[in-house]
């Protein structure tokens, strides 16, 4: 029987191999890829992400978690299509036009695969308009972006504005982060939240799309 505390642990210790073990035992043994990721890989991130905000693990320690958590999601992505699993919301992530940091970005797209969201990441350096086009075609429910330069950071309103002349602005809740931005530069700019770090990102993800942690582990 599938141990998932064990496989959390793996999670929380950055331990790639074992979870890449613990991963593909559980689904030797007939444990669906959703209940793999709700009740293992989920809620070791969770306490990654708990650890983090306290100031109890570094960048580092939270990389080498994130880099576990890929690991058993690259086994269940597969199967996940395969059985056809819902997903809890879709996301669309970049880092802004002009800039090329993606440390912060990824953190956020693994911990949201983790937890059972639909994330396309557009990468470094996307244009405004690359930003809509994808968020309209995925029928995203959110759109986040993150610049680390403050001289990138305007670019993000630019991105707001083509998703109102998109028509999709009302349906699409917007957050911003990076080591510049400010809750109040996102209320300039009418972004929907700001978040200061990936763990905090994820909380407000789960709140602007009405998401109780208990309805991910249905």
């Amino acid at each position: 029987m599938a141990n998932f505390a064990e496989l959390s642990k793996a999670i929380i210790e950055g331990d790639i191999s074992k979870v890449t073990e613990r991963t593909q035992r559980a689904v030797a043994e007939g444990v669906s890829p959703r209940e793999i990721i709700d009740k293992g890989l989920t809620p070791g991130m969770d306490v990654v992400g708990k650890h983090f905000k306290e100031g109890d693990m570094f960048i580092p320690e939270v990389l080498l978690s994130a880099r576990a958590m890929h690991a058993g999601l690259t086994i269940l992505k597969p199967l996940l299509a395969a059985s056809d699993s819902s997903t809890i919301g879709r996301v669309v992530l970049g880092t802004i036009q002009g800039d090329i940091h993606d440390i912060g970005k990824s953190l956020v797209s693994t911990m949201l695969e983790g937890a059972g969201f639909e994330v396309t990441d557009l990468g470094v350096d996307v244009p405004q308009q690359r930003f809509a086009e994808v968020a309209v075609a995925k029928k995203a429910n959110l759109v986040g972006m993150s610049a680390l330069l403050t001289t990138t950071m305007v670019n993000m309103k630019g991105v707001i504005d083509r998703l109102e002349e998109a028509g999709v602005r009302r349906q699409v809740k917007i957050i911003i982060g990076g080591a510049p931005v400010t809750q109040d530069f996102a209320n300039r700019i009418g972004a929907d939240g700001y978040a200061p770090d990936a763990a905090r990102a994820v909380d407000l993800v789960r709140r602007l799309l009405g998401i109780r942690v208990e309805e991910e582990r249905r």
